[in-house]
């Protein structure tokens, strides 16, 4: 059985690393183009754009470690089966029971993998493409992240942002104005930051503190405008992206939230999705075997590879429309985040179990 495993693994990890490599060069072609466009704006030339589209490498093998774990080993079981390497193994009196151990056994270092990008390279990898090209784009902001909020150097100003929302839209704006002397003329607090066509930002419950030589006044306008170099686009690169944070940080920024009495949905969605995301390796891994049955009148091996394709994309899609659904309808976050795996899980103990009866 022990040379059974070691069979499987090297050809289930073979297969899954040519699986991976075709489909980082699609995806990493989809981003070399789309960076293409930007390439001009300040100092973004060519060499920032490969080096940027490499820094998002990590997060796509996150996000399709289960679709390469399932098209890699239904690649594999059906090439072992077409040349009848696993009926000699059944036939040797390996079981279900022993196969399925064997396939588990096989994921182990492949969820530990998968949680290792997830957790420990794809947030700070992703992170630092999104600074290198705001940097290079030569963006009149500067850009600092603390317990506080995040602070930002605006010219001859500095905003602390508290929250920065999916919209884009700021929470518990303080912008500090300095004159060229750097001496404080102004701090100006708004509840509510919105970002108008016209390129400013429409501050509400604004309360304004002005400096002089004369002392002090105190303004409370309804609502006032706010220019600034700081823009929607810059704001993707602060904005916080529950699906690009680690777990750790995820629980953090959630209790925080949950501490200022903010809603938490889509972070607890997004921290249960990276605590059982890695497991869907294994289910995947289970959901391949039935494809080893391997019956040539059936259909080829292209007709069963393209059927895995289609489970794979349809797993990964229908997780995030379901993560996106549960926060816009305030499902439980478990729910939320399992809800595709227990699916595919159902489906492939379904199919080993028609498997084994035929």
């Amino acid at each position: 059985m022990k040379l059974l495993r070691r069979y499987l693994a090297r050809e289930i990890y073979l297969s899954i690393g040519l699986v991976f490599a075709a489909l980082l060069m699609l995806f990493a072609l989809f981003d070399l183009l789309h960076q293409i466009n930007e390439i001009g704006r300040g100092d973004y030339r060519l060499g920032y754009v490969l080096l940027f589209v490499m820094l998002t490498l990590p997060g796509h093998i996150y996000e399709l470690f289960p679709v390469a774990v399932l098209i890699g080993a239904i690649f594999a079981l059906v090439q072992m089966a077409a040349n009848s390497e696993l009926t000699v193994y059944r036939a040797s009196g390996v079981s279900l029971r022993q196969m399925i151990m064997a396939l588990l056994r096989i994921g182990a270092p492949l969820l530990l993998l998968c949680f290792i990008f997830g957790e420990f390279i794809a947030p700070p990898s992703e992170k630092l493409a999104q600074q290198i090209r705001l940097k290079a784009q030569n963006a009149q902001v500067n850009i600092r992240e603390f317990r506080s909020g995040v602070w930002v150097k605006d010219e001859g100003s500095f905003v602390n942002v508290r929250n920065v929302l999916p919209d884009t839209s700021l929470l518990n704006v303080s912008i500090y104005q300095f004159d060229p002397d750097y001496q404080l003329r102004s701090i100006t607090t708004a509840g509510r930051a919105t970002w108008q066509r016209a390129g400013f930002w429409q501050l509400e419950e604004v309360r304004r503190t002005l400096f002089n030589a004369a002392g002090t006044a105190v303004e409370t306008p309804s609502s006032a405008e706010w220019r600034s170099s700081l823009t929607p686009a810059i704001l993707t690169v602060l904005m916080v992206v529950p699906e690009q944070m680690s777990a750790w940080n995820l629980y953090q920024y959630t209790r925080h939230l949950a501490d200022n009495r903010q809603k938490t949905v889509r972070y607890d969605i997004a921290l249960w999705n990276k605590l059982v995301y890695p497991f869907a390796v294994l289910v995947m891994l289970l959901l391949a075997l039935p494809f080893s049955a391997y019956q040539r009148r059936e259909g080829g091996i292209g007709g069963r590879i393209f059927v895995g394709v289609v489970l794979g994309l349809g797993f990964h899609f229908a997780g995030r429309l379901f993560a996106n659904l549960g926060a816009l309808n305030e499902w439980p976050a478990p729910f939320s985040a399992t809800a595709m795996s227990w699916i595919f899980l159902g489906l492939a103990l379904t199919m080993l179990w028609r498997a084994e009866r035929r």
